[in-house]
């Protein structure tokens, strides 16, 4: 819409400058504010239910693999947690919570995946001033190498071993780890 009367140039330029801020502050501001109210106070396991709700691309081995890291390590160490109340010293004690349970490297790290998918979700809704995840170390899961038996080697287990281990030996040869 047009106005009139201003007085000058600079006055009809800053007012709309006036409107353009106005227009672009408003609904961002007043959404993240709903954002804060509705999901700040929200406990972690409730927002992680209506996370999990949302991966509707998960199979569904992927999807008893997320329910399995949610109820034995999430929900247990965070369950009860205010989203709002997030920042980096509570990841920082979750992983080291896992450290101390003895929780393997594989299962840490793949806890903290979660855990950081969750929490990044909630920061794209703005509901923190910083990011809890960002420079949080992850779980390091540095597997063993695999050393698959050469043919002789593989020979030489299949007549040292008794039925049953003949029995892996043959599988893994069939799975093509070493076939001659």
């Amino acid at each position: 819409m047009k106005e009139s009367g201003f007085a000058t140039q600079d006055k009809a330029i800053a007012r709309l400058t006036e409107i353009y801020n106005a227009k672009r502050a408003a609904p961002r501001g007043q959404a993240k504010a709903e954002h804060i109210a509705r999901y700040g106070a929200m406990r972690f396991e409730e927002y992680a239910r209506e996370w999990k709700a949302g991966q509707r691309d998960l199979g569904p081995a992927s999807v008893v693999h997320l329910e399995s890291l949610l109820n034995i390590h999430l929900v247990p160490l965070l369950g009860s947690r205010r989203m709002n109340t997030f920042d980096h010293k509570v990841v920082e004690a979750f992983i080291l919570s896992m450290e101390r349970n003895g929780v393997g490297l594989a299962a840490q790290a793949n806890a903290f995946d979660k855990l950081k998918a969750i929490l990044l979700d909630a920061d794209r809704l703005g509901l923190f001033d910083d990011n809890p995840v960002a420079g949080i170390k992850p779980p390091r899961y540095d597997p063993n190498r695999v050393v698959i038996p050469s043919s002789e080697q593989l020979r030489q287990i299949r007549a040292a071993g008794d039925d049953s281990f003949l029995l892996v030996a043959d599988l893994m040869s069939g799975c093509g780890h070493a076939q001659r």
